[in-house]
């Protein structure tokens, strides 16, 4: 989960159509809708090549998997769901695996792929499937409702509505944005989006490739997707791994309101790092004062922009955002930002900033988030944004802005499925930070506690959200044995973690590491995987 106010186009591997060819093998309030649906097995899918050259490179093929619009009308409208997968190559064969690199809204076409990045070859045992979750991507019909959404432009107002005129600015351009999604070619999916659609159509996938169990690889809002999985059809849960663990009971406001909290702490983090560095950027030995001089800057830029006009407040903090997320991209980042505050040049802050593109991954987060739990009205986000911001500003309005289409959204919202483990016998992996702030790490401890089978590592002290198979020995060989063999170690008896490893290491500072990619020196995932993850969860903050 993520929250930006920045719509950020698709990286080139997540993009994999089928070539045909090929042969086929293994707002208001509305009631939830019961957890059973008419049952409904899909046709095979047709295995052809991928367009993605990433995927082409990995072996990977690609197909469409027919579903249900409408789970409850198994007969009716169909939709398309983009597939790619890579076969194993072991002989000791372990099964299919799905995996999902979070949002909603993210393309997973490429995380078949990942089953390199798993450490002693242990990825090769398994069958992997990316995909595009309906409504995203290659998937058809794919949502998107407005490309040049003005709130995601360089000409907005600040995001602190401290002046009336850019509180009604706000309102009325995310307003116009939901109006905008109801008239989507694809707004016939808009009532068709929620995380238990996803999530049955995982079990279409599962019975398409003829698997008696899934194993699922899930990260930030995918662990979430998981869990509601594991809900619905806890006897066809095989070995799953949730990197990034989303608090099904604050699902989605709630949790929101915690990423504000958490993410201006997380700030403090980077600019604590950015003092210890002084000898690299010459911003000062004082964390503290490093912030202040962020909010002086943020007031500046208000004035007046830098980077020809396209860098004010906004968009400096949507990029600074990301070293609250993660700590890949701490050093090229702390390099930009110094060479802004000592001469006034944003060029490379603004180069950061994705700005205004195809809109499906934002417009699919709505989709889901609007719609997936209950969203409060006007009133009480206004009241509960001025009463965070006031001790924690640095993303609060940015984040109620970016959530705000909800409450305008042209499809009802529902009270949010009942999650639960306890029908669940099967062993679950957890990772979590703990200082993450996109899934605070007390979501993390509530989920452990809710799936009893469950088995907590913490990464202790880390600000990375959703960074396994980043090269740290105590969590990745744990994955990679846990995969294997199916086997965990036994649960501590205290409601904590179980395991606790180091985090995601800071990178070494540099006065410019452009281009160098969101990589740490013994990160497993090849930069272009990497990356795709920390776009997919963008589109949620």
């Amino acid at each position: 989960m993520k929250r930006a106010l920045t719509i950020v186009a698709s990286v080139a591997t997540a993009t994999a159509l089928l070539v045909p060819g090929g042969s086929s093998s293994a707002a208001p309030q509305v009631p939830q809708a019961a957890p059973q649906a008419p049952s409904y097995t899909p046709p095979a899918p047709v295995w052809g090549a991928c367009t993605s050259q990433r995927l082409i490179d990995a072996g990977a093929q690609c197909a469409m998997l027919e579903v249900p619009l409408s789970y409850a009308k198994p007969k009716g409208r169909k939709i398309q769901i983009a597939i790619s997968r890579v076969l194993h190559t072991d002989p000791d064969y372990k099964g299919m695996i799905a995996a999902n690199p979070g949002g909603p809204g993210g393309s997973g076409l490429g995380m078949a792929r990942l089953g390199a990045a798993i450490p002693n070859g242990v990825g090769a045992k398994y069958d992997w499937y990316g995909f595009d979750p309906r409504g995203v991507g290659s998937s058809t019909p794919s949502l998107s409702c407005n490309p040049d959404y003005k709130g995601a432009g360089y000409d907005r107002p600040n995001y602190v509505p401290t002046k009336q005129k850019n509180l009604k600015w706000w309102q009325r351009v995310t307003k116009k944005y939901a109006k905008a999604c109801s008239r989507s070619d694809a707004k016939v999916l808009l009532r068709h989006m929620h995380t238990t659609d996803v999530a049955r159509d995982l079990d279409s996938l599962r019975k398409a490739v003829g698997a008696p169990k899934l194993n699922y690889y899930g990260f930030s809002y995918g662990t979430y997707l998981g869990q509601v999985y594991a809900t619905l059809f806890p006897k066809k849960v095989g070995r799953f791994v949730w990197d990034g663990v989303l608090n099904a009971d604050r699902a989605f406001y709630l949790s929101n309101v915690d990423q504000n909290i958490q993410f201006d702490k997380n700030i403090n983090h980077y600019f604590r790092w950015l003092a210890q560095n002084d000898a690299v950027y010459g911003l000062g030995t004082n964390g503290k004062k490093i912030r202040k001089g962020y909010y002086r800057l943020l007031r500046k830029l208000d004035k007046q922009p830098a980077a020809d006009g396209r860098l004010g407040p906004d968009e400096l903090g949507d990029v600074l955002l990301s070293a609250g997320y993660y700590v890949y991209d701490w050093a090229s980042i702390g390099a930009a930002y110094a060479k802004l505050v000592k001469t006034g040049d944003g060029a490379d802050l603004i180069d950061m900033y994705a700005g205004p593109g195809d809109d499906n991954g934002f417009a699919v987060y709505n989709a889901v988030q609007c719609t997936d739990a209950v969203w409060p009205n006007w009133k009480k986000t206004q009241a509960d944004a001025w009463r965070v911001h006031r001790k924690h500003p640095f993303l609060t309005w940015g984040n109620t802005w970016y959530n705000a289409p909800c409450l305008n959204w042209p499809a009802p919202s529902r009270k949010a499925i009942d999650v639960s483990g306890k029908k669940v016998k099967s062993r679950i992996l957890m990772i979590a930070e703990t200082n993450d702030a996109a899934t605070v790490f007390s979501g993390a401890v509530a989920t452990r506690k809710a799936f009893r089978t469950s088995f907590l590592i913490e990464g202790v002290g880390g600000t990375t959200h959703s960074g396994s198979l980043s090269g740290i020995a105590c969590t990745d060989n744990l994955i990679a044995s846990y995969l294997d063999t199916g086997v965990l170690p036994p649960r501590r008896k205290h409601k904590r973690s179980d395991l606790k490893c180091d985090p995601v290491p800071p990178p070494a500072a540099a006065v410019s590491t452009r281009g160098a990619g969101p990589l740490t020196t013994d990160d497993r995932m090849p930069a272009d995987l990497r990356r795709l993850l920390l776009e997919a969860q963008s589109t949620g903050r």
